[in-house]
């Protein structure tokens, strides 16, 4: 039989046959193999095929083979990961707003090499969200790059900082002036991505929006605030903030009726203490960060939830509810 002219490739193009066309519901027989390497211009002996696919499970690609009539189906079996995690990790990508549509495609065909060629699209049958709002700044990846190097280094850094304007266009805050921050962490918060760094100048833990930052740079200046920074709960700070939005922290009082527990604990966990009040309410003290945000989010549940206390956060909430009626009583 004479030589193809990728001999020296013979093992990457098997595996990469048995990984495209093989799975827990698909096979390929042997003369269907030595079809596919002549494909890619390789020769085989059968001989040979069974050697290289026992070679295969040295690269982590365990081939197995079963008795069918009077021949032998060859499939992969236990993959990196399984259909259902690739499905999990496609909608979650998909459905990320921080991540671009443009990238949520490039990062989703990435994936389908993971899987048969079959399994792949049932992973494009899973994109069903491609109409809603996505991030536009594709610098992302490189800023959150360029964070953990930060980090890694311990090192400062600068970057300008944008908002949108009435015309659509970015506009750059402090009026283009650098921003200086110690990074010390990410958080993944109401579908957006923010650095939690440590302010100086303010002398205390700040968070930004890393799809609204700009030409990252570390600096030379080692970073501060490491003290309070490990004092931080991460998981905490992000429960207290709505929409990471800042505020004075404060333990609230909140009287609640019972059908609305479930929202209770999605927003601050199962440990919170739920104490059985009035006939169909319960009574929770939670620590939150009093913001607007969070008066939004108190005025959504309607009647469904009350403010107890303190006394100065129920001012602050009717002060709220005044504003938006004097706006409608016009």
């Amino acid at each position: 039989m004479p030589r193809g002219m990728n001999q020296k490739f013979k093992l990457y193009y098997l595996a990469k046959i048995m990984l495209e066309k093989t799975d827990e519901e698909h096979y390929i027989t042997m003369p269907e193999i030595l079809r596919e390497l002549e494909r890619y211009e390789v020769t085989a002996e059968r001989k040979s095929i069974y050697t290289d696919l026992k070679d295969l499970e040295k690269l982590g690609i365990e081939v197995e083979g079963e008795p069918v009539g009077k021949s032998y189906h060859y499939h992969v079996v236990d993959r990196q990961f399984e259909l259902p995690e690739m499905k999990l990790l496609v909608d979650a990508i998909q459905s990320s707003k921080f991540i671009t549509a443009r990238k949520s495609r490039e990062l989703i065909k990435k994936l389908e090499s993971f899987v048969s060629e079959y399994d792949a699209r049932k992973l494009q049958r899973q994109v069903h969200v491609s109409g809603r709002i996505k991030a536009m700044n594709e610098s992302i990846y490189y800023n959150v790059d360029e964070i953990h190097h930060a980090i890694a280094e311990n090192r400062k850094i600068r970057f300008h900082y944008y908002q949108w304007n009435t015309k659509k266009e970015m506009e750059l805050r402090r009026g283009g002036e650098y921003y200086c921050v110690s990074p010390w962490g990410l958080s993944w918060d109401a579908e957006n991505y923010y650095l939690i760094g440590y302010d100086s100048d303010a002398g205390k833990i700040k968070h930004y929006r890393v799809d609204k930052m700009l030409h990252i740079q570390m600096t030379e200046e080692q970073r501060e605030g490491g003290e309070i920074y490990r004092k931080l709960d991460l998981a905490s700070y992000s429960r207290k903030s709505f929409g990471m939005f800042g505020g004075k922290e404060e333990k609230v009082r909140l009287r609640v009726r019972n059908d609305l527990a479930g929202v209770i604990i999605d927003r601050f966990g199962k440990e919170v203490m739920m104490v059985p009040g009035q006939e169909g309410y319960f009574t929770v003290s939670v620590d939150v960060n009093v913001s607007s945000q969070f008066f939004g989010w108190i005025f959504a549940l309607g009647e469904g939830v009350e403010i107890l206390g303190p006394e100065w956060v129920k001012e602050e909430m009717k002060r709220e509810i005044g504003k938006v009626m004097e706006m409608y009583a016009k």
